[in-house]
C-alpha cells in the first residue's frame, strides 16, 4: 500500500504508464507512488526572473533596466565597472577589457556623436528640471536631425540645446531660448540656428507660446503675491483679446503684465527687475506696458 502524498506533493489524474498507479508531483518531479517510476522531471520555472516587492500576477517585471531613448543603444549594452579590490595584473586586464568593450559598444562616429549629444541633453534637462518625457523626446529629435543630415557643419552642442528647446515647445513647457542658452555649452546663435533647421526640416508641430505659461515662474522669481499673479493673468487675457501679444515676445508680454499688475497693487516691482526675470530689455517690456495702459 502506497504512502499518502506529503504536503508539498500533489496527485495527478493521469495514470502511471508502467503500472497504472497514481503519479504524484513534488518539487518539479512527477513520480508514480506505487512503482516509483519518474514520469517527468520538468523543472523550468516560468515565474518572474526576479522578485519585486510589488509581486503579483499583474506585475510582469524582469531583470534589467527599462529601455530608454536617452541612450544611443536604448540601454541594452552592459558596462564593465571598476573595483578598488582588484590589483596588479588583474586590474590591467580589466582595464583592457573595458577599453575594448567601449570600442565595440561605440563603433562608428555617428554613435559617438549620439553618445556626446545625449549626455549633453541629459545634463540640460536635469539642470532645467525637465521631466523624462522631454529628455526622451529631445533625444528622438536629435536622432531624427542626424538621420536627415542636418548636423553637417554645425555644432553638436547647439543641436543638443535646440532639441531640448524644441521638445519644450512641442510639449508646451515654458522655457525661453535664453534660459536654455544660459546653461548650454553652445552659444545662443548656435542654438537658434540649429532650432531653425530642426523646425524647418522636421516640421515640428509648434505654435505660438501663450504668455500665461510664463506668469507663474516670473512671479515666483520676483517674489510677488498670488493676488498680483491673478491680476497679471487678467492682463494677459486682455492683451490676447486686443491682439497685443501678436508678434511680440511672450516672455516680454508676461513680464509687462506682471509689472502692470504690480503697479496696480503696489507691489513695488521695477521695470528692470521684471525685464531681468523674463530675460528681455526694459524697452520691450515698456512698449507692451504702454499699450496696456493706452487701451484701458
Amino acid at each position: 500500500m502506497s504512502e499518502s502524498p506529503t504536503a508539498d506533493a500533489t496527485t495527478t489524474t493521469n495514470a502511471c504508464p508502467e503500472c497504472g498507479g497514481r503519479p504524484e508531483t513534488a518539487r518539479g518531479e512527477t513520480v508514480c507512488g506505487d512503482c516509483g517510476l519518474v514520469i517527468s522531471e520538468y523543472r523550468i520555472d516560468h515565474g518572474p526572473d526576479w522578485r519585486s516587492f510589488a509581486d503579483s500576477d499583474t506585475d510582469p517585471k524582469r531583470t534589467g533596466a527599462p529601455l530608454t531613448r536617452s541612450r544611443h543603444d536604448r540601454g541594452l549594452s552592459t558596462k564593465i565597472g571598476r573595483s578598488t579590490r582588484v590589483k596588479g595584473r588583474k586590474r590591467r586586464q580589466f582595464a583592457r577589457m573595458r577599453r575594448q568593450h567601449n570600442r565595440a559598444r561605440i563603433s562608428t562616429k555617428r554613435e559617438r556623436n549620439q553618445v556626446y549629444a545625449f549626455t549633453e541633453i541629459r545634463r540640460l534637462t536635469s539642470v532645467l528640471s525637465l521631466p523624462d518625457r522631454i529628455r526622451d523626446h529631445a533625444c528622438s529629435l536629435f536622432r531624427s536631425a542626424q538621420s536627415e543630415d542636418l548636423l553637417c557643419g554645425r555644432s553638436l552642442e547647439g543641436f543638443a540645446a535646440a532639441s531640448v528647446y524644441a521638445a519644450c515647445r512641442v510639449a508646451r513647457v515654458s522655457r525661453t531660448v535664453g534660459e536654455v542658452a544660459d546653461v548650454a555649452k553652445a552659444t545662443k546663435s548656435e542654438q537658434t540656428a540649429a532650432y531653425d533647421a530642426i523646425n524647418r526640416e522636421l516640421g515640428l508641430p509648434v505654435g505660438p507660446i501663450d504668455p500665461a505659461e510664463y506668469v507663474p515662474r516670473f512671479a515666483s522669481r520676483l517674489d510677488l503675491s498670488d493676488e498680483v499673479e491673478r491680476r497679471a493673468r487678467e492682463y494677459v487675457d486682455e492683451a490676447a483679446e486686443q491682439g497685443l501679444s501678436v508678434g511680440r515676445n511672450p516672455g516680454g508680454v508676461a513680464a509687462a503684465c506682471l509689472y502692470t499688475a504690480g503697479r496696480d497693487l503696489g507691489a513695488g516691482v521695477t521695470q528692470q527687475e521684471a525685464a531681468d526675470a523674463a530675460d528681455v530689455t526694459p524697452v520691450t517690456l515698456r512698449s507692451t506696458y504702454q499699450r496696456l495702459r493706452d487701451d484701458e
